[in-house]
């Protein structure tokens, strides 16, 4: 499994591309993902080893000119990121529904990463700006106390950032609400 993440940010969709490109030439990094975003926004995130993730992230934002927005390198990232991002989570157990929401996606990614690694909880859904006017959010389940401690870690790391727009523990969601989940 890959060691590290790396996301970058720019509000230039043409500068980003060009950012990404120049990321995956400088360093040898995987793609998880690029793309624009709401509001008119490009988002490059990548996986590899610590070294290759910052140098490509650092590349990336030399290359941007002004339209730099965020990044983040996280190194031994937790790996139920990967597939929480690209959509591919099916869940075992079902118990409690975790909620964070963001204003930055870089934020979430981070945020997410503490989730997983404070309790055992188990990934849903990482969605990144899309469709969503630029904000992010991050679904988990796991049992109650679980999904309860995730979300405190989440609000005492995030302190008053600013970035952290809401959390919400819901106990026993309906069948009918998970079917909506997925």
């Amino acid at each position: 499994m890959y060691k590290a993440i790396g996301m970058l940010e720019v509000s230039s969709i043409g500068k980003g591309m060009y950012a990404n490109d120049l990321m995956l030439k400088a360093s040898e990094v995987g793609v998880v993902t690029c793309g624009s975003v709401c509001p008119g926004k490009y988002i490059s995130i990548i996986h590899g080893d610590v070294a290759a993730v910052e140098n490509a992230v650092k590349v990336g934002i030399q290359a941007c000119e002004g339209q730099y927005v965020d990044s983040i390198v996280i190194p031994n990232v937790h790996e139920g990121i990967f597939p929480a991002i690209t959509g591919t989570t099916m869940p075992e157990h079902r118990d409690a529904l975790g909620i964070i929401e963001s204003f930055s996606l870089a934020f979430m990614i981070r945020t997410a990463d503490i989730a997983l690694k404070t309790a055992a909880i188990e990934a849903i859904e990482l969605r990144l700006g899309t469709g969503l006017g630029g904000k992010a959010y991050f679904t988990f389940t796991g049992n109650v106390g679980a999904v309860e401690s995730a979300v405190k870690a989440v609000v005492a790391d995030a302190g008053e950032n600013g970035l952290l727009l809401d959390t919400e523990v819901i106990p026993h969601p309906s069948e009918k609400f998970w079917a909506t989940l997925f």
